[in-house]
C-alpha cells in the first residue's frame, strides 16, 4: 500500500459508540451524533475521517464546539461500515468505493437542509482527511457560511479556487497526503482572492491526522491537537454568526 493512503489510516482510534456527551439521532435519512443546544441558531457540520462518526476523539471535539454555543453535528456518512484496518479483504482502496467523497457530499446536502428545518440560520463545516474534500464542496456550492479544512484529503487547488466564503486549511508539515507544497498553493490562491476572508497555518512536526488521531498520552501530541482545534473554533466562531 502506498505511503500517501497509509497516513490516512495509522493509528486508528478505538470506536465508541456510547463516547462523547451528546447523543445519537436521525437527521437528512443518516444516524448523527449530535451536541449542543438545539436552541442555538448557529450550526457545525464535522466530517469525519475514514474512521467514522464513533471516533472519540472527534466526538469530543464535537462537544468543545457544542460547548462555544454551535450545534455540533457529527453525521455517519459511512452508514455503519466505517474503514476497518483489520480487514484485509477490504483495504481503503476497495473500501473507498463504497464510500466515495462525491457521495459523501451528496448525503450531506439533506443534513443542511434538516439543519436550516430547525430554524439554524448560519452553519459551520469542519472536515477531517476524508471530510475535508466533502467540507469543500459544501463551500463551493455555498452551502455553508464558512469552512475549516484540517489535513485534507484528495483536495485540489480548483477546489479552493472555486471558495468564495471564509476558508481556513489547517495543515501538517509531515503531511504525505497534503504536504505543505499543496497547502502553499492554496495559500497562493486564497491570497489572490483578497475577497475571500482566509486562514493557512502549517502546524510543525505533526503527520496527517493530528487533530483526530492523537495520542492522549502524549503531551506534545495533545498539544497540536489542541492548538488546532482553538484555531478551528476561533474562525467557527468569527465566520458563522
Amino acid at each position: 500500500m502506498s505511503g500517501h493512503h497509509h497516513q490516512c489510516t495509522e493509528n486508528p482510534p478505538n470506536l465508541d459508540p456510547n463516547s462523547g456527551s451528546g447523543h445519537v439521532e436521525k437527521l437528512g435519512n443518516l444516524d448523527t451524533y449530535v451536541s449542543g443546544s438545539t436552541h442555538s441558531k448557529l450550526a457545525v457540520l464535522l466530517v469525519s475521517h475514514v474512521f467514522g462518526y464513533e471516533t472519540p476523539n472527534l466526538r469530543k471535539l464535537a462537544d468543545k464546539v457544542a460547548e462555544a454555543g454551535f450545534y455540533a453535528v457529527v453525521p455517519d456518512f459511512f452508514h455503519g461500515d466505517p474503514y476497518n484496518p483489520e480487514n484485509q479483504d477490504r483495504p481503503l482502496p476497495i473500501w473507498i468505493k463504497d464510500h466515495g467523497q462525491e457521495k459523501g457530499f451528496e448525503e450531506s446536502k439533506p443534513i443542511v437542509e434538516a439543519l436550516k428545518n430547525k430554524g439554524i440560520t448560519s452553519i459551520g463545516a469542519a472536515g477531517f482527511c476524508w471530510g475535508a474534500k466533502v467540507a469543500v464542496e459544501l463551500a463551493k456550492q455555498k452551502l455553508v457560511d464558512a469552512t475549516v479544512l484540517l489535513h485534507p484529503s484528495r483536495v485540489t487547488v480548483d477546489d479552493i479556487k472555486g471558495v468564495n466564503i471564509p476558508i481556513a486549511v489547517l495543515g501538517a508539515e509531515l503531511d504525505q497526503v497534503s504536504p505543505p507544497e499543496l497547502v502553499r498553493q492554496f495559500e497562493d490562491v486564497l491570497a489572490s482572492k483578497p475577497e475571500v476572508k482566509s486562514f493557512v497555518k502549517i502546524f510543525p512536526s505533526v503527520k496527517h491526522g493530528w487533530t483526530v488521531r492523537y495520542n492522549e498520552n502524549d503531551p506534545s501530541e495533545v498539544e497540536a491537537a489542541e492548538e488546532a482545534h482553538k484555531d478551528m473554533l476561533a474562525w467557527l466562531t468569527n465566520h458563522v454568526k
